[in-house]
């Protein structure tokens, strides 16, 4: 509401609680104008910092108008990135229960970076606030856990194995995380991040970046051995080919394509039409807002939302679950699906070749719909 006159902005707020209607979201005074409304997200605004102090004649005590209470900081959109950052890594140390050291570490991966986080916060325009996340998550039954699903060792992760192979969560030797990075549920994806940094950044919480076949079959319902599941010593559009011929094709959410089921419906920015910090907002959900977009192992937005950073083992030693890397491999679908489909998102579908280049490059790929989650060796009984 920029433009107006203070008294205008008092009569407002004295009037009734000032609504934010918009197509993609909600967002701080500091913030542009939002856009055109539509029935995505309907929530309140946070007020100008000056406009409840406003007065208009100076009345008594008693009809002087109370500063409404500020949102709560998980609803606040910062202005800046290193506002946003700051948010974050306090959010990461409560609700994660991270070490001073492992926040200390995770700083020192994003601060050198110019665009990573949650998106830019100038032009970033999310269609769901958190707290619109949690009543939904709520009124689904979808408390989280107070500690970690066993036989994972960190919260907000899920275990992945084979039904199919008589296996149970048991017998699984590999968790993954239940949302996109930072892994909390009703916060917004971390994108910008080059795939060094991402293997970087879940080493720096306990874990490390997934196998593509891992995420494959944490997204399908069943992982397979990796020896089903990569041509080893083929070439790259080779093994690809070998394996997208055969592959079973199906969703996160079941057999049938179904882009309404997940965060998909969001759009680019007006004047995005590649990529770019300047030009493309981050306009991701809050991740798990979409109760239905879940895998039958328990992970959420596998489709929607960001896409991941996954890594892809051309030898066998380059598995990230035998201590290596190997190639980049982008897996999933992002947030503007339901209406413009950029690549194939089935959940056992491969690249041919994506932004080629080795995981641990440092100028990887990086872009504003790109993000990535983690996966945890199950540490085995002495």
């Amino acid at each position: 509401m920029r433009g107006e006159s203070p008294i205008f902005l008092a009569l407002a707020i004295l009037a009734s609680a000032p609504l934010c209607v918009t197509s993609v979201g909600c967002r701080s005074s500091a913030s542009p104008d939002p856009e055109p409304a539509s029935s995505v997200d309907v929530a309140p605004i946070e007020p100008s910092p000056d406009a409840s102090s406003v007065a208009l004649e100076a009345p008594s005590a008693a009809a002087r108008p109370v500063k409404p209470a500020p949102p709560p900081e998980s609803d606040t959109l910062p202005a800046t990135l290193a506002e946003q950052r700051e948010a974050l890594y306090r959010r990461m140390a409560s609700e994660l229960e991270l070490s001073e050291a492992s926040i200390a570490e995770v700083r020192s991966i994003m601060e050198p970076s110019p665009m990573m986080g949650q998106g830019n916060p100038t032009i970033t325009r999310h269609p769901m606030t958190r707290s619109k996340c949690r009543e939904i998550r709520a009124a689904a039954g979808l408390a989280p856990p107070a500690a970690p699903r066993a036989p994972c060792g960190s919260k907000n992760m899920v275990p992945l194995f084979d039904p199919g192979a008589g296996e149970t969560a048991a017998d699984a030797k590999v968790c993954i995380d239940e949302f996109e990075f930072p892994d909390i549920p009703c916060d917004y994806p971390v994108v910008y991040a080059r795939s060094s940094q991402a293997a970087l950044l879940c080493k720096a919480v306990g874990k490390r970046i997934c196998d593509a076949h891992e995420w494959e079959g944490a997204c399908a319902g069943a992982v397979h051995k990796p020896e089903v599941e990569y041509a080893f010593g083929k070439p790259r559009p080779y093994a690809t080919w070998l394996h997208n011929k055969t592959r079973e094709v199906r969703w996160s959410y079941g057999a049938k394509k179904d882009h309404a089921q997940c965060a998909t419906g969001s759009r680019k920015s007006p004047e995005c039409t590649a990529g770019g910090w300047t030009l493309c907002g981050s306009n991701t959900y809050p991740a798990g807002a979409f109760p239905a977009c879940v895998s039958p192992l328990g992970a959420y937005d596998l489709n929607g939302n960001a896409a991941e950073h996954m890594n892809l083992a051309l030898a066998p030693e380059e598995l990230a679950s035998r201590g290596g890397t190997g190639a980049t491999e982008m897996k999933g679908s992002w947030f503007i699906f339901a209406g413009e489909e950029a690549h194939e998102d089935d959940c056992r579908w491969r690249a041919k070749d994506w932004h080629p280049s080795t995981v641990m490059d440092p100028e990887s790929h990086r872009n504003y719909h790109l993000g990535f989650r983690c996966c945890q060796d199950v540490a085995e009984a002495p």
